[in-house]
């Protein structure tokens, strides 16, 4: 959770290497009066941080294994801090297989990362958009409809985040492939507010998006989820 003095507060995720207590890194969305004033900050300004709370991808259960990471819109950012520590960590992890879906290139965050990620072994990186340009070289489509080229064993663990009927779509096909429901994981962006269970904001069935997630097992969560379109 993270203050602007006088102004309010937001959840935001980390993207740093969680085994790194001396660095919190972040990527802020300019999207209403609390990150408005975080834009003016600079080096010296005083910040609030409340935490970190909440539940954070599996790293530890998917070593070993191939990894499947599907993400749609700004819903990359909670997943470059997991990319990242598997890079780190490259020799106890598989394959690594990054699906990334976006309505246009300009929404393309961390070009230079993707562009990295997908120069190193191991590793295959497909990207698509809904509205391409001129520049745009890689698919045209939403990002469920690069599973066609996607080839991975059902033993991989997969991390999902985006937006809802996406992540029911991604479900559906890599169940389709045979990877278990305890071996997918969503990400779910509530609105939150207190960032500890109280509020309520954040509910989904019987669990806080802020303290028992917002990262969930699919299979413990697939009840309380919405209809795709709903």
């Amino acid at each position: 959770m993270v203050y602007a003095y006088g102004i309010g507060e937001v959840p935001i995720s980390i993207v740093s290497d969680p085994e790194d207590p001396e660095r919190l890194q972040h990527t802020i969305r300019l999207a209403g009066r609390v990150t408005t004033a975080m834009l003016r900050w600079r080096v010296g300004d005083v910040v609030g941080v409340r935490g970190p709370y909440g539940v954070g991808w599996p790293v530890a259960a998917a070593r070993g294994r191939h990894v499947v990471i599907v993400t749609g819109g700004l819903g990359c950012a909670p997943v470059v801090g997991v990319i990242d520590y598997i890079f780190r960590r490259r020799d106890y992890y598989g394959d690594l297989h990054i699906l990334h879906g976006v309505k246009t290139p300009r929404d393309l965050l961390y070009r230079d990362r993707f562009a990295a990620w997908r120069a190193a072994p191991r590793t295959r990186v497909y990207l698509t958009t809904d509205r391409p340009d001129r520049t745009w070289r890689d698919r045209v489509g939403v990002v469920t409809e690069l599973f066609d080229e996607l080839d991975v064993e059902p033993s991989a663990v997969a991390f999902i985040c985006g937006p809802d009927v996406m992540m029911h779509h991604a479900v559906r096909v890599l169940r389709g492939k045979g990877i278990a429901e305890r071996a997918i994981y969503l990400s779910l962006e509530r609105h939150m507010q207190c960032g500890v269970g109280l509020c309520g904001h954040c509910q989904i069935g019987p669990f806080f998006g802020c303290k028992d997630g917002p990262v969930f097992q699919y299979a413990e969560v697939k009840h309380w989820l919405g209809a795709p379109g709903a």
